[in-house]
Parts: C-alpha cells; sequence; structure tokens
C-alpha cells in the first residue's frame, strides 16, 4: 500500500485533487468541472482516485479554494489553506527560485509576488469575467471554437486586432464588431488573449514588479496563445508546469504534508464517496446581526455549522468546522 498525501482544490468552475508519494512526486491528478455541487464533485474526484490508484495509506490531506472549507468537513481535512498560499507553495515546489506567479482560474485571476522564497505581495481579481476561463468558454462556444484549439486557432494570426479588453461586455460587442468588418478569426482570438493580457498587467499586476522566473498556472495556462503574449508583453519567457491545471490542489498536498499528521490524518477515507451529504443554510434572528448560518449534515446528523459571528450555532456542536490543524 502506498502512502500519499491528496490535495483536493474546490473552486467555482473546477474540482481538482492531486495524490503525491511522501517523497512529493505526484502520482495522479483529477480535474472535473464542479457544476455548482462541490460536494458531488470532490466524491467524483476522489472516486476516480480510487479506481486510479487502488488502495492507499493516506497520511494527510489538505483543501483549498473557495469550497475549502466545505471541502474540508467533507474530507475530514488535517490542515485548509487559502489560495495563495497553495499556489504559492507548488510553484517553488516546482520551480524553487520563482519570481512571479501569473495564476487565472475560472472566476478570478492572481497574482503573487514571490522574493526569496517568501511571498511578499499578491492582488487578485474577482470583480470582473474578463480574462478568466469561464470567459474564454463563454466566447469559444460563441464562435464554436472548441475551447482546446483556441491557443493553436490564435497562434495562426498574422495581422492580430485590437480588442477592447477591460470589460467582459466591451470585449464580445468588440469582438462582434471586428466579426462583421470581416477580420479573420484567427486575428481576432490573437487580438482578444493580447487584450486580456494587457488587461491583466494593468488591473491584477498593477504597482506589481513581475520579475522572472515567471510561472504561468490555472486552468487558462492551457491556451498557448496566451502564454505567448504574456511573453510578448513581458519580454521574457513564461513557464507553464507540467500540472498547471491543478497546481492548488499540489500545494495543499504539500501543505498537508508539511504540516505532518504522523500517520493520524484525520482523513475520512475513500468510502466518503459514496456518503450521502446535505448542505443547507437558514437566517439566524438571534440578534440585529441576522447570520446566515450555514450546515452540513452527513445521514441527518450535523457534521458542521459555520457563519454566526457570536458561535451560537457552530459552538452547540462542541467545535467549529472539523478541521485537524490550521486554516487560513
Amino acid at each position: 500500500m502506498v502512502d500519499v498525501y491528496l490535495g483536493v482544490d474546490v473552486g467555482s468552475v473546477s474540482t481538482n485533487v492531486a495524490v503525491l508519494k511522501a517523497d512529493g512526486n505526484v502520482i495522479d491528478t483529477v480535474y472535473l468541472r464542479t457544476r455548482g455541487q462541490p460536494i458531488a464533485a470532490v466524491q467524483g474526484a476522489l472516486k476516480k482516485v480510487r479506481n486510479n490508484l487502488g488502495h492507499l495509506n493516506v497520511l494527510g490531506v489538505g483543501t483549498t479554494g473557495s469550497g475549502r472549507d466545505l471541502a474540508g468537513v467533507v474530507i475530514g481535512a488535517d490542515v485548509v489553506k487559502n489560495e495563495i498560499t497553495a499556489h504559492a507553495i507548488a510553484a517553488m515546489h516546482i520551480v524553487p527560485n520563482v519570481k512571479t506567479i501569473i495564476e487565472i482560474g475560472g472566476q478570478d485571476s492572481k497574482i503573487i509576488i514571490i522574493r526569496g522564497g517568501v511571498v511578499t505581495d499578491f492582488a487578485m481579481n474577482t470583480v470582473c469575467a474578463a480574462g478568466t476561463g469561464s470567459f474564454l468558454d463563454q466566447q469559444a462556444a460563441r464562435l464554436n471554437i472548441p475551447i482546446e484549439e483556441f491557443g493553436p486557432r490564435a497562434l495562426l494570426s498574422t495581422v492580430p486586432v485590437r480588442v477592447a479588453g477591460r470589460c467582459a461586455v466591451f470585449a464580445e460587442s468588440d469582438m462582434i464588431h471586428k466579426q462583421q468588418a470581416g477580420h479573420q478569426m484567427a486575428d481576432i482570438l490573437n487580438g482578444l488573449c493580447q487584450a486580456l493580457v494587457r488587461n491583466y498587467i494593468n488591473n491584477v499586476g498593477k504597482g506589481k514588479v513581475i520579475e522572472s522566473p515567471v510561472v504561468f498556472q490555472g486552468g487558462v495556462a492551457a491556451n498557448s496563445a496566451m502564454k505567448q503574449c504574456f511573453e510578448a508583453a513581458l519580454g521574457f519567457q513564461v513557464l507553464v508546469p507540467e500540472h498547471y491545471a491543478v497546481m492548488g490542489a499540489i500545494g495543499a498536498a504539500l501543505i498537508a504534508k508539511e504540516a505532518g499528521s504522523k500517520g493520524r490524518s484525520c482523513f475520512h477515507g475513500f468510502d466518503l464517496v459514496d456518503a450521502d451529504y446535505q448542505t443547507g443554510g437558514f437566517e439566524c434572528g438571534g440578534c440585529p446581526n441576522t447570520c446566515e448560518v450555514v450546515e452540513t449534515k452527513l445521514n441527518k446528523n450535523v457534521l458542521a455549522r459555520w457563519g454566526d459571528r457570536c458561535g451560537r450555532w457552530s459552538n452547540a456542536l462542541g467545535e467549529t468546522p472539523n478541521f485537524c490543524n490550521t486554516s487560513g
């Protein structure tokens, strides 16, 4: 039986799992669409891991992403960490001297500045969809182009057109205008990639000193034209790691490994893939705060509650979400 560490990254668009051996090498990854059902996505991803690798001795589990707290309760996480920390740890594991991380996911984008192996600054864009994976998915669907062909088609451009990229709505309108004016599809696609890179540098990267080595990760790193446009704008090479789409999960697994459960992981076991979890919420009327309390149940038994400022509901269980180690 192989000793492993699991990392789970639950995002708004995708849910990713990475399986690392005790030496830190990745032996399996799973990338699934969340589709608004994070628990089902986690269960499905872990089921794929079980089918791929068979019996495993899980020494530790880490969760990250926007759904990290919920995933931590469902899985039995030993450690729960934010995406900035997870992505930074993963990038430094692969490129130890990395100085800048460009991370573009399904619904947001991030820049992480690292100096001397320490995160010194970061920024996130969660306001506008322009430049994120969901926007590129939407445009690919509108143009009837498989998302996998977006980058290669854009690289065929000979005369890229200038597309307004500061707003998703304006970018789409400008693309339609360019189509109706008779521009080639490849030129429009390449122009859009250039616009999204400008948008990222001028907004997410505003005020940041972007130095090489630069690691580009997140689902959008699959777009080869985006990589080329970043390199053209920055003036130096941009590195795309092998497991670019699941770097958050890799970082979560590495953090769990570093935390060290000493063989006493809180992991609930792979049987959880068949368990019946329920989630819901209610508004507490105990005071003017009217907190929105969220609770997770397993077979109608409450596992955890959170969201109440005073602890009235979460403390009633004798615990806040069941995480063994630190969260943040």
